[in-house]
């Protein structure tokens, strides 16, 4: 009996102390009401941690009162409280200090990268749609045609083109086109105002569950600024009659509702002999309201339009021979145009102690034009070889995503489980051949593209506290129809495809600052709609439909992050990516075509070290080798794909005084199969200075410091 009632009096105190334990509920902002996303909780009596979601919330269980918590968030004062009551819904409010590298803690994120690159951001801001991508380590990008273009995009041994294996989005809302006239993931990403972002959420290879089609070298997701802290104007001119303004205006500001409207001007002659004649308007406005029984609910609209004439390619023998400079043309009417509405709406909510709830839906308007002229004079020797690529595209897309967080006995459990839908439709995608923009000489292929995707995605992180394990798994069916608009009769092509997307991902922290991690995933990038039907170029079906529909991407990472000084800051990562088909562009046709299969391996290493609180260093050396597995050795080169890219810069934030100077590199590459064609590399040097005086700032832009050809 004894033995009886102490084992009674046990389990009636444990029952007690487990009743006594509570789910801690809260919110985390900055002093001017700003949620901040990813700020870091513990528990300081049992290591248990949460982190805030989009909209500033966490949720925290085994807390009773009494307990202490810690809340830490970079470029923010690390907070220690005293919860009195954990049944109260509690919010905090950080102090901003400066960002420094030594606020950074290894083990408190799966990709402390996210956390580097707010760093490289803020130390040095952009001042171009252009420069954002540059922001992501390890990313290289080219601009060229005139600056109305999407940029030409390089990552882990991929000329990506103009977005064929990296999927972005901003805010969730895709960037990346399918079946588009140009090229299959075209990502014009001008319509973002580089002011508008707050953060930049990325990762290299197929590792992510919630990120789909063209996640194969990796992905980049622009989070734009819920709120302003002030209203803004600037105004840039330069040389070439270029001029920039930007405005940000505080239309509501109260705590709980708040509105903006972000406006941004730019046009250029550009330094060619003929003018770019470039010019682009770009609004964007966002509402967000917070309701404890409704949720959180934000409003993005936004429009951009540019239109832009390009001086093109020219051959090096034309230069050499004294027929045009190397800022001349041979076709000075290339160019084009293009434009897009984008609506999307987010809401988010709080179900329980332990569930949240996210739901998305998005419209995007879409009108693109662009001329181009690559092969000059070779086929067509009296009226050129000039070429349209045009088409007029809806995008209707919705998305839900549930949050689960479990407190279990020896590790802590969050799944997240997400469906939507994706559906573009395309009318008029067009390839003609014309002269001098006026006149229509040939129509290739003209036609109406309907192309949805249907996806959902279970990812599930188990927190064993040094060691966490994260499998996920993602499944993607599509429907492809394509309706040739050249023949009379109506007989649209379709077909159907899906894809089975598994990952395993393993993290281990040694360490609050060394950080291991193994990544394995699956991924894919879905192929243009009329190489999916087997379209030829006069308009008929080919027998053979391509079986490639969804070429699969099969990728490992392992690599390490460490922080060896409480300001410095070492990555590195060796990886593997194995590609199902190859993209190559065919610039005398105008298209990316698929080929065979390629496997790619490599080394990506980055270091950032704040030298002291004014003086900060970044770089990234990247080195890929890439091969297509079914050509013969020595025949094997992969064109254009990188070998070496290397970016770095060195920034200065004393007091009044801001500026940096910035470098990237690319290596010489093989331009053909035998790598008997080298395209060259080249160095360019970036420079830029601003002062403040009162509420003015004053400053200097020097695109290629030393004048590289």
């Amino acid at each position: 009996m004894p033995k009886l009632r102490t084992l009674c009096f046990l389990l009636i105190l444990f029952l007690c102390l487990q009743a006594s334990a509570q789910i801690l509920q809260g919110r985390v902002v900055s002093p001017g009401n700003r949620t901040l996303k990813d700020a870091y909780i513990v528990h300081l009596s049992t290591d248990h941690h949460a982190h805030t979601t989009d909209f500033g919330v966490f949720v925290l269980p085994g807390v009773r009162a009494g307990d202490s918590i810690q809340v830490s968030h970079i470029g923010f004062q690390t907070q220690k409280l005293v919860i009195e009551d954990p049944a109260d819904e509690i919010k905090i409010i950080l102090q901003e200090t400066p960002l420094e590298l030594g606020a950074i803690v290894v083990s408190r994120a799966i990709n402390p990268l996210n956390l580097i690159s707010k760093m490289d951001l803020q130390t040095a801001p952009v001042n171009s749609s252009q420069e954002v991508l540059r922001k992501v380590p390890g990313l290289f990008i080219g601009q060229h045609a005139g600056g109305g273009k999407a940029e030409q995009i390089f990552l882990r041994g991929f000329d990506i083109d103009h977005g064929t294996d990296i999927n972005i989005t901003v805010d969730g809302l895709p960037v990346n086109m399918v079946s588009h006239a140009h090229g299959q993931g075209y990502s014009d990403l001008h319509f973002l105002i580089p002011e508008t972002i707050e953060r930049i959420d990325f990762n290299k290879g197929p590792y992510n569950a919630d990120k789909g089609n063209f996640a194969t070298a990796g992905y980049v997701n622009f989070q734009t600024k819920r709120r302003l802290e002030e209203s803004s104007v600037l105004v840039q001119g330069g040389r070439f009659n270029t001029l920039r303004s930007v405005a940000m205006l505080k239309l509501m500001d109260q705590e709980r509702n708040n509105w903006y409207l972000a406006t941004e001007y730019i046009g250029s002659d550009g330094p060619f002999e003929a003018s770019q004649n470039f010019n682009r308007v770009n609004l964007m406005s966002r509402f967000t309201a917070q309701s404890e029984r409704a949720g959180d609910v934000s409003v993005m609209a936004s429009f951009f339009d540019s239109q832009w004439d390009a001086s093109g390619q020219i051959p090096n023998r034309a230069v050499a021979s004294g027929q045009i400079t190397r800022f001349g043309a041979l076709d000075s009417t290339e160019g084009g145009s293009t434009s897009r509405f984008n609506l999307a709406a987010d809401h988010s909510k709080i179900v329980s102690n332990k569930v949240f709830v996210k739901n998305r839906a998005y419209y995007s308007r879409y009108d693109f034009e662009l001329y181009s002229n690559f092969t000059f004079f070779l086929e067509d020797s009296i009226n050129g070889d000039q070429i349209r690529q045009r088409e007029k595209r809806d995008i209707f897309g919705i998305e839900s995503v549930l949050n689960l967080t479990e407190d279990m006995a020896t590790n802590d459990l969050n799944l997240q489980v997400g469906a939507g839908l994706r559906v573009d439709n395309v009318r008029d995608n067009e390839l003609s051949k014309t002269r001098n923009r006026t006149e229509t000489l040939d129509t290739l292929q003209l036609g109406d593209v309907q192309e949805r995707n249907i996806y959902a995605f279970a990812n599930l992180e188990l927190d064993f506290g040094r060691f966490i394990l994260n499998p996920s798994v993602r499944v993607d069916a599509f429907n492809f129809l394509y309706q040739d608009a050249l023949t009379p009769l109506y007989d649209p092509k379709t077909a159907t495809k899906a894809v089975v997307s598994p990952k395993l991902n393993l993290i281990y922290n040694f360490s609050d600052n060394l950080q291991a991690y193994l990544k394995t995933g699956i991924g894919f990038h879905s192929n243009d709609a009329r190489v999916v039907l087997g379209i030829d170029e006069d308009g008929s079906q080919i027998d053979n439909l391509n079986e490639n529909i969804l070429p699969l991407a099969i990728g490992a990472d392992l690599g390490v992050t460490w922080k060896p000084a409480p300001r410095l800051v070492i990555n590195g990562a060796l990886w593997y990516l194995f590609l199902q088909q190859e993209f190559v562009y065919v610039g005398d046709a105008g298209i990316v075509e698929p080929s065979g299969e390629t496997v790619r391996l490599g080394f990506d290493l980055g270091l950032r070290y704040q030298i002291n609180d004014w003086l900060y260093f970044n770089g990234d050396v990247n080195f890929s080798r890439g091969r297509a597995i079914e050509e013969a050795e020595g025949e094997d080169f992969i064109p254009l794909a990188p070998v070496v890219t290397s970016m770095g810069g060195l920034s200065v934030r004393k007091g009044p005084f801001e500026s940096a100077l910035s470098v990237r590199y690319l290596e010489d590459r093989p331009a053909n199969e035998d790598e008997s064609i080298i395209a060259e590399g080249y160095t360019i040097f970036d420079l830029n200075a601003n002062y403040r005086v009162g509420p003015f700032t004053f400053g200097v832009w020097i695109e290629n410091l030393f004048d590289a050809d």
